[in-house]
């Protein structure tokens, strides 16, 4: 599949027209990195594949950091994906994130960027999957794009059907806590997908290094949505 840079360069066009998909306002002032990668040295030592000690490490990160909110993830390798065969194994293995993540609490308000209707969702509930998942579609200037957020909670599920029209600013969905989402600390998985192919409630979040550059060009950084660029 080849795919243009035609919908990165919308989004970065239009990057100061979506609204806010949270309660409160994330930007470069309000968020830090958390960095799970490799090459990380707090991480060393540590099983982070473990659920508990993952958790504890995000929220030692927040209390280093005060009041910000850990955001990141976007084209990073990691070693969180270890001890799930849902991210395959030897060369195959995936472990290069295509998405932004948001450690934010369980409960949170999730909001439309921009007029969207329901392209499909679905609940996937493999170990360390998306948990409950909605995948919204867009148009710019007659573009059609996606986003998926995953690691909802159960109730965001209820009511929805696809072709479902969401307004822009229009909260929609939650995020989900660590008994429904796919068994990971609270937090939102944000994804900008070009191309969902014939794919529908799911669609990788995570790929192998062979298939880096491939997805990178269907999973534009998020970061200008959120409002981080």
């Amino acid at each position: 599949m080849t795919i243009d840079k035609t919908i990165e360069n919308l989004i970065i066009k239009y990057r100061d027209s979506f609204a806010g998909i949270f309660p409160f306002k994330i930007n470069s002032d309000t968020v830090f990195t958390l960095d799970l990668g490799p090459e990380n040295n707090d991480l060393k030592g540590l099983e982070i594949t473990n659920n508990e000690v993952l958790e504890s490490y995000i929220r030692m990160q927040v209390d280093r950091h005060g009041t910000k909110i850990p955001v990141g993830g976007y084209n990073e390798k990691r070693v969180l994906y270890n001890l799930s065969k849902h991210f395959g194994d030897g060369s195959e293995k995936r472990d290069i994130h295509l998405g932004t993540d948001i450690w934010i609490p369980a409960g949170t308000t999730i909001k439309a960027p921009m007029h969207s209707s329901v392209h499909s969702y679905a609940i996937n509930n493999n170990y360390r999957d998306y948990g409950p998942t909605i995948i919204l579609q867009h148009k710019l200037d007659d573009q059609t794009f996606y986003t998926l957020y995953g690691h909802l909670s159960a109730e965001s599920m209820d009511d929805l059907y696809e072709g479902k029209t969401i307004k822009k600013g229009e909260g929609f969905a939650s995020v989900g806590g660590s008994d429904v989402n796919g068994s990971w600390p609270p937090h939102l998985h944000f994804q900008v997908i070009c191309d969902m192919g014939d794919m529908k409630g799911d669609f990788p979040g995570v790929t192998s290094i062979g298939d880096r550059d491939k997805y990178l060009e269907i999973c534009p950084d998020p970061a200008y949505i959120l409002g981080l660029k």
